[in-house]
Formats: structure tokens, sequence, C-alpha cells
């Protein structure tokens, strides 16, 4: 199962801080994917699954009088330039009676076939309501069912399984099966479901039968929780449905791996899957106490406030799973657990000086912290300290004010001359004379990268000044994955120069200086 999360519309792109308001104007969504196999059409599916928070969509009145939302939903899956699967639908959520009932989320999933491969499994999505921009998101997708050998599908964690009554795209193996799309695992949920299957392992054992072995190890140590395991005895079938369960009531805050094995008559272990989830359980002490990370950097911090911000500053780094994670942290209070993921945070990195890599990047923070924060709005959550803080500093910064361009024009800019006499400008018999054009610039600055790993060199990022108030936003970058706008200039300069014209801090840009 993999996982993607969708913040404020602007998903895997990483422009919201992690302590953003948690009620937004702009759609809130979860999505993930699992893959199966089909036995009767010997064919690999995916499904997907989509969870919208229905507070973050725009709700719009109904002719009867209710209320409903409307999500545009476009699913992609590519293998280079070929598109092997489209599906474009709106999916419309529950209605309400009055806008005081949006406290509740639903689910959308859908199911299609592909071939064995490797895929750019690509989403966009669009609340109908609301003028915000659609957002897209592309995952990898690897499918590899073999047909000979026995083999795993995706583990997925389910919300709820109750046997079904009428055949629906819910049912499978006997029950419907509402899926829970997302990994991290609140205190109100007591109950660890999934559900996966098992294809082929009558080639291996021909009648004879196995065992299914679920348990909960820890992330960092590999630590097996024994009282978190469950065990089951299972027929050898072209294919065998499984559905457990593990109590987590006791499990303690902390990062793990749900475990499942196929082990032979013999206790031989054949096959097995690990699936990541992140459990928040501050009701329930963990054998790690507080003295556990005194002696190390993360436990000098008890200033919780503070804590927040240094893991809130982490999102530049982060992956989309620990991005999910902090920001269930930092929305409630538990010092303890704050320490864990900081520390942890950097062991998995840099396992023989953590200390030391996390110490030069909070030299970052504070950088950034002093030099790019803005009334309401702190360094950390700024481009300028985003770029800063991902990529370290600038190799060359260029900082401009009040930049203007002398350009030689062309008889075409006569009417510039027009409107600097118009103007009463002192120069204007002098521009008139020497047919010389003034560009004027909005205040900007431009970084200079030698260097960004995993890309070229001389890599360049623009921010600009656009309502002259102190406040910068990046405009245009080369690097990898950067914004990118191709009419940039013309935006910077106010439209005084035509969209395919390069002017002098086009060149700049293009030179890194």
């Amino acid at each position: 199962m993999k996982k993607i999360r969708l913040i404020g519309l602007i998903g895997l792109i990483g422009l919201m801080g992690l302590m953003g308001e948690a009620r937004s104007q702009d759609m809130r969504a979860m999505f993930s994917y699992s893959t199966f196999y089909s036995v009767s059409n010997r064919m690999p599916y995916v499904e997907t699954y989509l969870s919208f928070d229905a507070w973050t969509m725009k709700f719009e009145q109904q002719d009867n009088g209710a209320y409903r939302a409307t999500a545009e939903v476009v699913i992609v899956a590519r293998q280079g330039d070929s598109v092997c699967y489209v599906k474009k639908y709106d999916l419309n959520s529950p209605t309400v009676g009055t806008l005081e009932e949006l406290d509740f989320s639903f689910v959308d999933m859908q199911r299609f076939s592909l071939k064995n491969g490797i895929y750019d499994l690509e989403l966009t999505l669009r609340d109908k309501g609301s003028e915000a921009p659609a957002a897209t998101v592309t995952e990898k997708l690897v499918l590899n069912y073999d047909e000979t050998h026995p083999v795993l599908s995706s583990v997925q964690l389910m919300a709820s399984a109750t046997p079904t009554v009428t055949e629906n795209i819910l049912s499978r193996g006997g029950y419907d099966m509402e899926p829970y799309v997302s990994d991290f695992v609140p205190e109100s949920v007591q109950q660890l479901n999934f559900y996966y299957e098992v294809y082929n392992i009558d080639r291996e054992l021909g009648k004879k039968p196995f065992l299914v072995v679920a348990y909960v190890e820890q992330q960092e140590t590999g630590t097996r929780f024994e009282a978190q395991r469950s065990m089951a005895r299972k027929y050898s079938a072209s294919v065998v449905p499984v559905y457990g369960s593990i109590d987590i009531a006791e499990l303690p805050s902390g990062n793990y791996n749900l475990v499942v094995e196929l082990r032979n008559s013999n206790n031989e272990l054949m096959l097995y899957k690990k699936l990541p989830f992140f459990r928040s359980n501050p009701g329930v002490k963990a054998g790690e106490k507080i003295s556990d990370f005194a002696g190390t950097f993360a436990g000098s911090y008890t200033d919780e406030g503070q804590l927040n911000i240094y893991i809130d500053a982490l999102y530049p780094l982060a992956s989309e799973y620990e991005k999910q994670v902090a920001r269930e942290l930092i929305r409630r209070p538990g010092l303890e657990e704050k320490q864990a993921f900081l520390y942890r945070f950097w062991q998995e990195r840099y396992p023989l000086n953590a200390e030391v890599e996390w110490l030069k990047y909070k030299e970052r923070i504070d950088f950034v912290q002093a030099n790019f924060s803005y009334p309401r709005t702190m360094g950390i959550h700024t481009d300028r300290g985003r770029v800063y803080l991902q990529y370290g500093a600038p190799d060359y910064v260029r900082d401009e004010k009040n930049f203007v361009s002398v350009r030689k024009l062309g008889a075409t800019h006569s009417g510039a001359v027009n409107t600097m006499r118009q103007t009463g400008n002192d120069d204007t018999d002098q521009f008139a004379t020497s047919s010389q054009g003034h560009i004027y610039y909005l205040p900007y600055q431009l970084w200079r990268y030698n260097k960004l790993p995993m890309d070229d060199p001389e890599r360049v990022f623009l921010f600009w000044d656009e309502h002259r108030s102190g406040y910068y936003t990046l405009l245009n970058s080369n690097a990898r994955g950067e914004v990118q706008d191709p009419g940039w200039e013309r935006r910077l300069c106010r439209q005084q120069i035509g969209d395919d014209v390069v002017g002098e801090v086009g060149e700049q840009f293009m030179r890194g200086y």
C-alpha cells in the first residue's frame, strides 16, 4: 500500500508549512493505493482510495435545499509517454442539511487492471466549488505478480469489515471492507485491522496447510511486540484471502511496522511484507522514557513551543510519511513524543553523527528565523526559508531593490517617449535623442547554487517582492522540482517587455549572477 497526502491542494509540492491552520479554505484529502492479482483474469489490478475531509471543501446549496460538495478527480497511469489508463470523474460528497454538519470524512474507491510493469500513477484533484487550482501528485507504481510462484498482494489497513450481504466494490473474501486511508493511527483506534491475499501457494505446498503470522515491530530497532501478535492456520489454494486484527490499545506512541509472514508446517519463513505506520497513544507510557533522551540533543529541548518549531522546520527534508507524523505531533501536547521524533529523524539519517548534523541544520533554522521572518509568518514558512533549509546557504546572492535596465529601442517604442514627455520627466530629450528605453523591475533576489544534490550545476532561484512589502516569494528556478514560470520576467517588470523577450534580469538569471 502506497500513501500520498494532499494538504490544501498543494500535496507533494510541499509549499504549506506543518503548522498551517487546521481548517483551510483549500481541500484536504488522503490518497493511497494497493495492488492485487486477479487469478481468473490473470492480470494485476490496482485499487485507489481517496478520503476527503468534508470541512475543508466548499459545500453548495442544491435545489432541494441540502448542501453538497463535488471534487473533480483524474487518475492516470503512464509508461513513458504512453497513457495506459485514465479516468476522469466527479465525486459528490454526502449531502447535509446545514453547513454545521461538516465534521465527517468520506471515502472513494476505484479499481482498474494493468499489466505487470513500472508506471507513473498520477492523481489530480480539484474542488469544483472553489476557485483554488487543481493539484497533481505523481508516484511510482510497480506491478510484478508471478503466475507460477507464491506471492503476496499489498497489505491494506481496514477501517471496518462486515459480512457481505450484496456484492459491491468494497466486497472481498466474504466481507465488505472499508479501507483505512492513512498510516497515522490515533489513540481512538484500538484494533489494527488488515487484509491481504496470498497467490499460488498451492503450487509450492500442494494441499498442505500453512501459518499466517502478523505482529508489530519497532521501526528503529526491529524489536517485536509480542503482545501485538496474531496467528492463524490456512489451507493452500490459488488465492487465499487473509483478514486479521491486532489489539494495539496498549501500544505506545512511536514508529512501527506491521509485519505479515507466511510459514510452512516446519515453521520456515516463506514470504513476508512490512507496512509502516505511526501510532499516537499518549495515554500509554512507552518503555523509552524521557530519561532515555536526557543525554541526547533532543532531550535538551524541554520548551514544547520551541520543539514544535524545530519539528516544523524539518519539512523540507522530511518524507511524506514523516510530514504527516510531524503535523499530527505539532497539533497536540506530548513532549516525550516530540523529543523522540526529533532524535530519530536525525539518528536514522546519520547514525554515527546525528547530533553534529542536527546542530548544522539548527544553524540554518536560526538564520532563517532571524532573516526571513515576516509579521505573522515565521521564516521557516517563507519561500526563502524553505529553500535555505533544503539546500543551505547559496553560493551567490544578488539583491536588487530598484533595478532599472536601460536598453536600445527601435522606433516602435516611440510611444514610451511620448509617455515620458507627458509625465514631465527631465530625461525626455535625452531619451528621445538616444532612443533608450527604461525597464523598471520590482525588487528581487537572485540566488545561485554552484551544485545541488541530484541536480546539474549552476541552479538559480529568483525571488520577488511583488507588493514591495518586504515579503519575497519564489518566482522562478531552473532546479529540478522547483517553480518554473516561462513568463516570470514579464511579471517582474510589470509587462514592460514582450512575451518572448529576454531582458537584462533574464540574462542575469541565465548567467547566474
